[in-house]
């Protein structure tokens, strides 16, 4: 039996826990979006009511491997500490944290520095490039120093608790490696991952038909993945954001300034083909509200999307498209949504996200499965304050993406045994 957080006795026992506490900050270092540390609360709560110590630990942004004041987790200790109701400790190393760690009591907290001021913690050799010659003993290496920083860790706790699935799809030393220091019955996932594993699950195999999923974007080529094997389960996929240059062009059209990857036209192609053989309703945008600038004050203009003039850029989906989107989700029993349909920071230009957000939250209540996944699509739906009229919201962009393209994600694995 795999343990759970629900089966395990915390009380006197010290739990590492690993989050995503990679919140969006201000220029002066405060938190405009919490919704990763509220998901993470029930879990961390869960340990110091029955009784734990909690250390917990996180990365912040890309700082590389090294120290960067930009991105500490100090950042957020008091956010942390209001979020919890009790007092969260800091230790300004999280290499060096064992004596801060072994001093813990029942109920306290402790906070680990971002994880990635180390380099060990996602494995990459730094400063030097694939193409070098040395690069394979440098990966080498730097394989060995990533188990002793994940041993270091895991030292500091009697059992591990991963409940950061927005990094669950990265073998980093606290995501996965970290694991290998702890056996079966001292490892478990937290209840955000439970929540995002069986939602991933509710999303590919308890699918009620009809499904319709909805990929915005400005790349075809960061969702190909994604696409095709959606193809094989989905009975309405609507492609929509930036990405719909890609495929007007393809097909012809002139896009203007919009923007668009001219070496994926054959890709786009492909993708229609594939869409007509299997049977799955394609809905592509078909108008657009076009800017003269790339800015909220752009003047507007709605055109075809395959015969937009010089000197102008599609920034959102037109009135024809957004009909189009919504008829294909309404009546919908499952719904996907990774990704907006035009560029929602603009108000000005969120009209065919947040008609494709109503048709989502209508359908919901109508009794459909949805899930909301990846960084713009959850912040679309908050935005327009529907984010209690869907199903699900995932913390995971290119975890939810990976899990849902087939790929075994190695934070979920590593706690598994997979």
């Amino acid at each position: 039996m795999i343990m759970t957080i629900d089966n395990y006795k915390f009380a006197g026992k010290k739990a590492i826990v690993r989050v995503d506490f990679n919140v969006p900050l201000d220029e002066n270092g405060v938190i405009t979006d919490d919704t990763r540390i509220r998901g993470a609360l029930p879990t961390l709560q869960h340990i110091l009511n029955e009784g734990g110590a909690l250390i917990i630990m996180s990365h912040m942004g890309k700082p590389k491997g090294k120290v960067n004041a930009k991105f500490s987790l100090s950042q957020i200790v008091d956010a942390v500490s209001k979020a919890l109701g009790t007092k969260v400790m800091f230790a300004p190393d999280c290499a060096k944290a064992k004596e801060q760690a072994d001093a813990l009591k029942p109920g306290e907290v402790l906070m680990l520095e971002n994880l990635r001021f180390y380099a060990e913690e996602e494995g990459k050799p730094v400063g030097i490039e694939k193409e070098d010659p040395a690069y394979d003993e440098a990966k080498k290496a730097m394989k060995a120093s990533q188990k002793e920083f994940a041993k270091t860790l895991a030292s500091y706790a009697d059992c591990y608790v991963n409940d950061a699935f927005g990094t669950a799809h990265r073998k980093h030393a606290s995501t996965a490696v970290i694991a290998d220091y702890f056996d079966a019955d001292n490892k478990m996932l937290g209840y955000l991952m439970e929540k995002e594993v069986q939602a991933v699950e509710n999303i590919l195999n308890n699918i009620k038909r009809p499904f319709t999923a909805i990929m915005g974007g400005s790349k075809v080529s960061t969702k190909i993945g994604i696409i095709e094997n959606l193809m094989n389960k989905v009975d309405n996929l609507i492609l929509c954001g930036g990405m719909t240059y890609t495929f007007a062009k393809a097909q012809g059209g002139h896009v203007g300034n919009s923007i668009c990857e001219d070496d994926k036209l054959d890709l786009a192609l492909d993708i229609i083909a594939q869409a007509k053989a299997k049977g799955v309703n394609l809905v592509l945008g078909t108008d657009s509200v076009c800017g003269d600038k790339f800015a909220n004050d752009a003047k507007q203009l709605v055109c075809p999307s395959g015969a937009i003039p010089d000197g102008w850029e599609g920034l959102d989906a037109g009135p024809e498209s957004r009909k189009a989107f919504a008829k294909a989700i309404e009546g919908a029993k499952t719904i996907l949504w990774n990704g907006p349909a035009g560029v929602f920071e603009f108000d000005n230009f969120t009209g065919g996200s947040k008609a494709i957000a109503e048709a989502v939250a209508k359908a919901t209540d109508e009794g459909a499965y949805s899930l909301i996944g990846g960084g713009d699509s959850v912040a679309c739906v908050n935005k327009f304050g529907m984010a209690d009229r869907v199903s699900y919201i995932s913390t995971g962009g290119g975890a939810l993406l990976e899990a849902i393209e087939g790929k075994v994600l190695p934070g979920v694995a590593a706690i598994k045994g997979e």
